[in-house]
């Protein structure tokens, strides 16, 4: 309880005494920040040994030189020669397919007619007559006669077939079928003879030795280079007001299009710099700068990667000749987002761009 009520009183006594030092004759509509003289330096040239004088030892290779050489593979000596046979051919005929005979019936052939067959043979009967008209007999059987008649024969006529030609056998003959195959003869039968070999020799490459490697000590310079250095030649440190807009006081984005996991000032964001945020500081005031990220990528390398961006601007400004003293930087990586676009949220190209910002605001020089 007692440190907070010291801090209190040591905040009261601290703005009524920063309030008495406020600027005199101050413009309405005006907002004031505390700046420094800042320090004058003289730029003098001197020459720094960057590299001293130090002895190389300069190696040289072997040096060879390729030669031919002719050299004996195979010595002189005998062989067998085989003289081989001699072949003919000879063409063989055979029956793939062998004669026969093919059997062809003609059936029997036949005419209707007809034939007329008795039936009956021819006879005769005993047959008595009617009585006589001019019998005077009261006996019937007086004027009566006996005839002894013939019966002729009965025929009947039927239709019948008649044979005009029996079945018979036609045999026809059928050719075979003769082919061909060659067949090998020995002509000449196989013979051997000695033959003399002479020797094989071979042209081979060899590469010998002209210089062995050696060694060569070279004696190299030193390397100067020129630099300039800062003199100080008067000390600043007197601490002004100066007047300006309101609007600065607030973060005013710096619209640099970081590329994305760049923390690389390309020539557009330079002249950004140059047009926006340049003739601020050469008016005298010190800057806060602050740059952010886009949420993807771990914390960690995004946190990194916005302390890189805040550095660029600030090592481009001092390249510009502006004191490190009115410059304040920091980097926030993904813990400020402008938008919906956290871990686990798809989001657009563009809406990631936004996040990915540098924004400044003027502060008092401490």
């Amino acid at each position: 309880m007692k440190k907070i009520v010291f801090s209190l009183a040591f905040v009261m006594i601290a703005t009524l005494t920063y309030g008495q030092d406020l600027p005199e004759n101050p413009e309405p509509g005006k907002c004031y920040v505390r700046c420094k003289t800042p320090d004058v330096y003289k730029n003098e040239t001197v020459n720094v040994a960057v590299a001293p004088e130090y002895k190389k030892i300069v190696t040289y290779p072997a040096e060879y030189r390729t030669i031919q050489e002719k050299v004996l593979v195979r010595e002189a000596g005998e062989k067998i020669l085989i003289v081989p046979a001699v072949w003919g051919t000879q063409e063989v005929t055979y029956y793939e397919k062998e004669d026969g005979s093919k059997l062809e019936v003609q059936k029997a052939t036949f005419n209707q007619g007809f034939e007329t067959v008795e039936t009956r043979a021819a006879t005769a009967s005993w047959e008595m007559s009617e009585k006589l008209p001019d019998c005077d007999s009261n006996d019937p059987d007086d004027c009566r006669y006996w005839c002894y008649k013939p019966v002729p024969a009965e025929f009947r006529t039927m239709p019948v077939e008649k044979l005009l030609r029996d079945a018979t056998v036609i045999k026809t003959s059928i050719p075979g079928v003769k082919k061909t195959y060659q067949r090998k003869v020995m002509v000449k039968k196989p013979t051997t003879s000695i033959v003399q070999t002479p020797p094989e020799y071979k042209t081979i490459t060899k590469t010998i030795l002209v210089r062995d490697a050696r060694t060569e000590e070279v004696i190299v310079p030193a390397v100067y280079r020129s630099i300039t250095k800062q003199i100080l030649v008067k000390k600043g440190g007197l601490s002004t007001w100066k007047a300006v807009d309101c609007s600065l006081i607030d973060n005013t984005p710096l619209p640099i299009n970081w590329d994305f996991s760049s923390a690389t000032l390309n020539a557009g964001a330079k002249r950004i710099i140059d047009a926006r945020l340049l003739p601020i500081l050469k008016d005298g005031v010190a800057v806060y700068i602050e740059s952010h990220t886009d949420m993807r990528g771990t914390k960690r390398d995004n946190q990194d990667l916005s302390n890189r961006r805040a550095k660029a601007v600030t090592d481009y400004l001092i390249s510009k000749g502006i004191n490190a003293s009115q410059l304040y930087a920091k980097g926030f990586g993904e813990s400020r987002l402008l938008n919906k676009c956290s871990d686990g949220v798809v989001c657009s190209e563009a809406e990631h761009a936004v996040n990915r910002r540098t924004t400044f605001r003027v502060v008092n020089q401490r």
